[in-house]
């Protein structure tokens, strides 16, 4: 496979990824706002910033918007030009990088794109984020899992089909320990109680972002307590969107790609992909609050620029250059 039709196959996936992800933790904090409003100690405001800073786009909010509210942020997550993560600006990347792949992913899959990049580009668009962002977000969840079975169902299971996942796994993998990683860090109000009614519905509201609510409820009985949160969405195995689980599954398509064993690594990529899934099968949640959670998510996150990286060096070459991630 060329190096130019790897990298688009990859990128395209992973801002289809980040559309998403963009969308549920806009739409999740719409709904915590609701189930604050009965809370003395909430602060409104406070509850928006940390979605700028999970897409590190603080400097681009702050010089197109006076005043950092709701419909401010709304609209700077959604259609906003100007903002490289919006879920305008990753669905426009993710179309262009589809049509220059158009030999080889299917007809269904272009249409997908297309339909969801026309949609975002139209006057309902703009419509619905004005007067119903909830079905706006709902749109582009949909849209983005409609994408993701339409791969797995009308694709050639080959190369290309596991660079789509890497780029998928990739970024699922990053935005949820951006999502953590934001709650421990930024978003517990001062003089507000671990384990107070405001922080138990924010953890909640954690796990909704990465639709693992009624996954945990089925695991852990009782109250939603912090570190089972992040225990669940960093080491376990079977959930889809634990940083476990997308760790695993984007190593294994490494390895399905240069056809190596996973005992060994035939490329960087590989080498730091299996150190990873190595470290996440062993660690507890124990050694990861010793450690600090903040310092240890912050890690991930490197680690996992890493492993992009590495990979488009041995895949993807010059081309690679062509597409900027976030990080």
């Amino acid at each position: 496979m060329l190096s130019r039709v790897a990298d688009s196959l990859y990128w395209m996936s992973r801002y289809i990824e980040r559309a998403e992800n963009n969308a549920r933790i806009a739409d999740v904090n719409l709904q915590m706002l609701l189930d604050l409003t009965n809370q003395k100690e909430s602060d409104p405001q406070q509850q928006w910033d940390p979605i700028i800073s999970s897409l590190e786009e603080n400097e681009v909010f702050a010089s197109l918007y006076d005043k950092p509210d709701g419909r401010a942020v709304i609209d700077f997550v959604s259609l906003q030009k100007k903002n490289p993560n919006s879920i305008y600006s990753c669905l426009t990347n993710a179309r262009e990088n589809a049509r220059t792949t158009s030999e080889q992913i299917s007809s269904e899959m272009w249409e997908q794109v297309n339909r969801l990049y026309l949609f975002v580009k139209g006057d309902t668009a703009k419509k619905l984020v004005r007067n119903s962002p909830y079905e706006f977000f709902k749109r582009i969840i949909l849209g983005s899992h409609l994408f993701q079975g339409i791969t797995d169902a009308t694709m050639t299971h080959g190369e290309g089909w596991d660079f789509i996942r890497i780029g998928k796994l990739l970024e699922r993998a990053d935005c949820t320990s951006r999502i953590l990683d934001v709650k421990y860090h930024i978003l517990l109000p001062s003089g507000e109680k671990v384990g107070g009614n405001v922080d138990t519905i924010q953890w909640m509201s954690v796990l909704k972002s990465c639709s693992a609510l009624e996954a945990y409820r089925k695991i852990y009985v009782g109250q939603v307590a912090p570190w089972r949160v992040a225990e669940f969405l960093i080491t376990h195995a079977a959930f889809p969107r634990s940083i476990r689980f997308s760790v695993d599954c984007f190593d294994a398509a490494l390895h399905h790609i240069s056809g190596s064993s996973e005992t060994r690594y035939a490329n960087e990529a590989e080498r730091l992909s299996g150190r990873l899934r190595s470290d996440l099968d062993y660690i507890t949640i124990g050694d990861i609050f010793k450690f600090g959670l903040h310092e240890y998510l912050e890690s991930i996150q490197e680690r996992l620029v890493e492993v992009s990286n590495a990979m488009q060096a041995s895949y993807c070459g010059e081309s690679a250059i062509e597409n900027l991630p976030r990080d």
